[in-house]
């Protein structure tokens, strides 16, 4: 979908995330060295940069500032340095997001998966998706089944979205509510609610019925 760029000198950390960010359909590269990281990350073209802060003969914060200083590519700061300060100096100086570690996979993905639609990064071969014969166009908010297409409202497209990326598994609660909450529409539990059975009668009147399961007490899935 995306071509993510990381810098992260952990190779057991690095080595999760590459594998997280893999099965989600992601193109990734990961820093090498980290004498002159921005112009190697810059170099491989990426969708958007996840960075870390505690690094080898450098800091992360000056690396997202000459990533700044020289592209709008997206970058989210995933670390352990949790501060206030550290949170605030990283915001400062560039970054769209901070995430803490010991991290959500699904929560990152949704952060990503956000940042990407705002700064308009998806590609273009990413942006029609199709499970069971239901198929989203993600460039004009249409799923189409059997010949028939409905019209998504926004919810229901991050929604759906959400939830077909993650085929086969279970998307929890939380990460559904991430998603929206990330996009700028907040949502509490009873709302997604709400925003789900909302999108099973819009895939019903194309007769798409029977596609998002629930699972008691842990969340959604196709």
């Amino acid at each position: 979908m995306a071509r993510i760029y990381i810098v992260e000198d952990d190779s057991a950390v690095r080595g999760e995330v590459v594998t997280l960010l893999e099965r989600a359909g992601h193109d990734v590269v990961c820093a090498t060295a980290f004498d002159r990281v921005a112009a190697d990350a810059l170099v491989s073209q990426p969708d958007l940069v996840l960075l870390d802060l505690g690094l080898p003969g450098t800091d992360g914060l000056i690396v997202a500032r000459e990533l700044r200083q020289a592209s709008d590519v997206p970058i989210i700061v995933l670390t352990s340095r949790t501060t206030d300060v550290d949170e605030l100096m990283s915001m400062s100086m560039g970054a769209d997001a901070f995430i803490e570690k010991p991290y959500n996979g699904q929560v990152l993905l949704a952060h990503i998966d956000a940042i990407l639609r705002r700064a308009g990064r998806v590609a273009a071969a990413g942006r029609t998706m199709e499970h069971g014969g239901l198929a989203l166009d993600l460039s004009r908010s249409v799923a189409s089944y059997e010949g028939r297409e409905v019209e998504l409202t926004k919810n229901e497209l991050r929604i759906l979205e959400t939830l077909m990326r993650r085929e086969g598994q279970v998307v929890a609660r939380e990460e559904l509510m991430e998603a929206l909450w990330s996009t700028d529409s907040f949502v509490d539990d009873n709302t997604l609610t709400v925003n789900v059975n909302r999108l099973r009668q819009t895939l019903a009147r194309i007769g798409a019925t029977d596609f998002v399961r629930t699972y008691r007490g842990q969340g959604y899935a196709l």
